[in-house]
């Protein structure tokens, strides 16, 4: 297998398979691929665990269907291209490290890498879109491909040492590194600050990506040039609906 990540602003992963090779990815990533490439459809693919393990990422807001994309008498070639503006992070998964990737953040990976959920957070009706908070965990055995928009910021903490982020800068970091949500400190800073009504706790050891561009920021932006009608649409889906106008517009941008 041959990987090669082209373009700038808006990249695309290709993937090179020899006959028997393979890679997977959740439904609807694929950009092009060549015709002796052929696709299989899977409920069980990286989803760890049997049934229990898909109704877990599906529950966590997953994709209840992954796809395969295998050569078989031929080599051929699949490509992912990311969705919005940002990186192809290549990480290797296995040896005892482990990753924590934010809901949208996984591209593809080969076929010994499991995918379920690692962080789950109810935060309340109208925040992260109703959703709560969701983390992915990469697990088993291969190599992975994560998907960060914006700009890339890579964090090495040492033991014991804290980074608070926007939970929406949160791109993924291993699980050595220990996570929690906590309220920003002090009800002015809560209501006045803009800053949303949470932040992410890291503390090290280990690795913390960190992107530029939350998916939910992109969005709430693109609603304000959206009419009147459209952009109420947009609203609830970056975080608007607690506590009235206020707190919704405290709240944009904090999935």
């Amino acid at each position: 297998m041959q990987t090669r990540i082209q373009g700038t602003t808006m990249p695309v992963l290709d993937v090179q398979l020899d006959p028997n090779e393979s890679v997977f990815s959740e439904s609807g990533e694929l950009s092009w691929m060549t015709s002796s490439i052929q696709m299989t459809t899977h409920t069980q693919m990286g989803g760890g665990g049997g049934l229990f393990g898909v109704l877990k990422r599906v529950a966590g807001g997953g994709s209840l269907f992954m796809t395969e994309y295998r050569a078989y008498q031929y080599p051929g070639e699949v490509s992912f291209a990311t969705k919005v503006p940002g990186h192809i992070v290549p990480v290797q998964v296995g040896h005892g490290v482990d990753y924590m990737v934010h809901r949208h953040g996984f591209l593809c990976a080969t076929d010994g890498v499991t995918i379920g959920v690692g962080f789950q957070q109810s935060l309340g009706a109208g925040i992260f879109g109703g959703d709560g908070f969701l983390l992915q965990k990469l697990s088993g055995q291969g190599t992975a491909w994560l998907e960060l928009s914006g700009e890339l910021i890579m964090k090495q903490l040492a033991p014991g040492e804290v980074l608070r982020v926007h939970p929406g800068h949160v791109g993924a970091f291993h699980t050595t590194v220990a996570f929690q949500i906590t309220m920003v400190p002090g009800l002015k800073n809560a209501i006045f600050g803009g800053d949303g009504l949470f932040l992410a706790v890291l503390q090290g050891p280990g690795t913390v990506w960190l992107q530029t561009l939350p998916i939910s920021r992109l969005a709430h932006q693109i609603g304000e040039y959206l009419p009147h009608g459209e952009r109420r649409a947009v609203g609830p889906a970056v975080g608007g609906g607690l506590l009235g106008g206020i707190v919704g517009s405290i709240l944009s941008g904090d999935q």
